[in-house]
């Protein structure tokens, strides 16, 4: 069964929920793992959603923000100690652009462990990802592209599953036009919506180069997509997030909306 499990579901500075990071359950025991949020509470993450880390071959990294980038290292020197421990198969296959592979590389040399850091390049492999290529990943291809981001250089994804089925991954900025062909019509999108419309001037998300529920809705409307996940979200309104952002959904966008809380599933069949 193909499943969705948010890690995360919040913005750079939460601190009531863990920042966006999510897992796709490829097969019955192979995950891909999306960001990893901003430091070591993603191994308690992936604790509670009860997915060890020997089930993760895969990783894409979308770009260096802090709130993305810093938990990578500890999932690496978490794979690296199951490796070196003889209970980790096979290799570990990170994928992302130049300029993150480039803080992961300076990551890796300055803070790990040098029996960790052997595993480098060996059996945990970063691999430059690059504008429109495509990868194999069990289950599926996975198809990066540059978000055209007006802050960090970022990509998203589209993952194409075995029955054709799709899942676009758009990162956290609004959605750019020219990524329509990665986008369209796709089965799951999955889009970032910092605030409620109605809640705009209270948190500023044109400021910071974010997206409204309202917005997240007419792009996808206006796509044809199937269904719609949003995330990266404040977490002011963490108590009533859920409802409050699906009463505004519900006036921009005819399909099924979910906004999830960390570690609910979506099934994706």
């Amino acid at each position: 069964m193909r499943q969705l499990i948010m890690l995360g579901t919040g913005s750079a500075m939460v601190t009531h929920c863990y920042n966006t990071c999510f897992l796709v359950r490829l097969t019955e025991d192979e995950y891909l793992l999306t960001d990893a949020g901003g430091g070591n509470g993603i191994l308690r993450q992936m604790e509670l959603a009860g997915v060890g880390f020997e089930k993760v071959h895969h990783l894409f990294v979308t770009h260096g923000h802090t709130d993305h980038v810093l938990g990578v290292i500890w999932v690496m020197r978490r794979i690296a100690t199951l490796m070196n421990e003889d209970h980790y198969e096979g290799e570990f296959h990170i994928y992302c652009h130049d300029v993150v592979k480039h803080i992961l590389e300076m990551m890796a040399e300055l803070m790990l462990k040098k029996q960790d850091l052997a595993q480098m390049g060996t059996r945990i492999i970063l691999h430059e990802a690059r504008d429109g290529q495509q990868v194999s990943v069990p289950g599926g291809k996975l198809t990066a592209f540059s978000i055209l981001s007006k802050k960090a250089k970022q990509f998203g994804y589209r993952l194409r599953f075995a029955d054709r089925h799709t899942l676009t991954c758009l990162g956290d900025e609004p959605y750019n036009d020219r990524c329509k062909a990665y986008a369209e019509k796709t089965d799951w999108l999955l889009a970032e919506a910092f605030c409620r419309y109605a809640d705009r001037e209270r948190f500023q998300p044109y400021e910071k180069h974010h997206s409204t529920v309202k917005e997240a809705c007419e792009t996808a409307a206006a796509l044809g997509v199937k269904h719609l996940v949003l995330y990266h979200t404040e977490d002011k309104t963490l108590p009533v997030r859920k409802e409050t952002y699906l009463a505004e959904a519900v006036a921009y966008y005819p399909g099924p909306v979910y906004v999830p809380d960390d570690l609910d599933v979506i099934d994706l069949d």
